[in-house]
């Protein structure tokens, strides 16, 4: 099979109807705030369990079409001895891999950061590929404020997720680009627009600035919302002011928007998701790609006991249900009552 047909492949098996992607690629500390949050330990065996009692989940591939992994789990073996990824094949689900070295200051830019992980990255992606990975993702953070983020920032983070992007698909591995705009702050959503506006124009600059093709790769953005200290919208508010910003600057050959949750609870970025595929007809799929807001449920069903397994597979399903059900705009918040 030829890398264009490799390439090809993943997005189809990706981008698929009813489905979304499950991000489950913390990192250690992160995962170990998550745990703490139930009152478990974070270690390597406590970690190993509860992603393979996720993972096999009965019925998970009906509404996951891809699972990001962290690397740690990319070369685990599940409960029952299986190679993680393999156990998600048997899901009919695509196994992914995180791929960034984390973020932090961007020199001569206070306030803002970059992400690191560029170098060696082309030996890393043939490992993570070998081990079963198809598809990747690389996260940029862009802080908000009166000033922020700087055009340095910007064009630095854009960068950096357009050479990631072409070295994965000269390896034939797929790109899922990840310009996330915080919800930290109390900026308004007319705000957010105009910051996540000049973000992605940024991006899709650089991108096809290193040929990067977008049929083959999918956009992980954040949906335009008022910062977490400026109030709620609505769903529709948020629709609206996300489909004008991504009307002007997603190219249509983009195949899926999976977007991040970014601190919204689990029925919020439901409901919101939702609202977006009310809207009518877009050129692109909109999905999700969801962390917290799908695990969240499960981690606190689970609380480290593997006797309450079938529950945390159960509080997995449901929220992976919903959100398969806000892909057509066929959910209802109704819905969260129901078992």
């Amino acid at each position: 099979m030829s890398i264009e047909d490799e390439l090809q492949a993943t997005i189809n098996d990706l981008v698929h109807a009813n489905k979304g992607i499950l991000a489950a690629d913390e990192s250690a500390p992160t995962i170990a705030k998550r745990f703490a949050a139930v009152d478990v330990q974070s270690t390597e065996d406590s970690r190993r369990e509860y992603r393979s009692l996720i993972f096999a989940t009965p019925d998970l591939g009906k509404h996951i079409s891809g699972v990001i992994l962290y690397e740690e789990t990319l070369g685990q073996l599940s409960l029952d001895d299986i190679p993680i990824p393999k156990l998600l094949e048997n899901q009919g689900i695509v196994p992914g891999i995180k791929v960034d070295a984390g973020k932090g200051p961007l020199v001569n830019a206070p306030g803002d950061e970059i992400t690191y992980g560029l170098d060696g990255l082309a030996t890393r992606l043939e490992h993570y590929k070998a081990l079963g990975a198809r598809f990747a993702k690389w996260r940029s953070v862009f802080h908000i404020s009166d000033v922020q983020p700087s055009y340095q920032a910007i064009a630095s983070n854009a960068e950096v997720l357009a050479r990631y992007a072409a070295d994965c698909q000269a390896l034939g591995i797929v790109p899922i680009v990840e310009p996330e705009v915080l919800i930290d702050g109390d900026h308004s959503i007319t705000r957010a627009a105009e910051v996540s506006e000049e973000v992605l124009r940024s991006v899709f600059g650089a991108l096809h600035r290193h040929h990067v093709r977008c049929e083959w790769m999918v956009l992980k953005p954040s949906m335009v919302t008022p910062g977490k200290g400026a109030g709620k919208a609505t769903p529709k508010q948020i629709a609206e002011a996300t489909l004008r910003v991504f009307r002007r600057v997603v190219p249509a050959a983009v195949p899926g928007i999976m977007f991040l949750s970014g601190g919204q609870s689990p029925e919020e970025s439901t409901a919101n998701l939702n609202a977006l595929n009310s809207m009518g007809t877009q050129p692109w799929e909109l999905s999700f790609s969801y962390g917290r807001a799908l695990q969240g449920p499960a981690q606190k069903a689970w609380a480290g006991e593997r006797s309450n397994e079938e529950k945390a597979q159960a509080a997995l399903i449901k929220r992976a249900r919903l959100n398969g059900l806000a892909r057509s705009g066929s959910y209802s918040p109704k819905l969260e009552n129901e078992n």
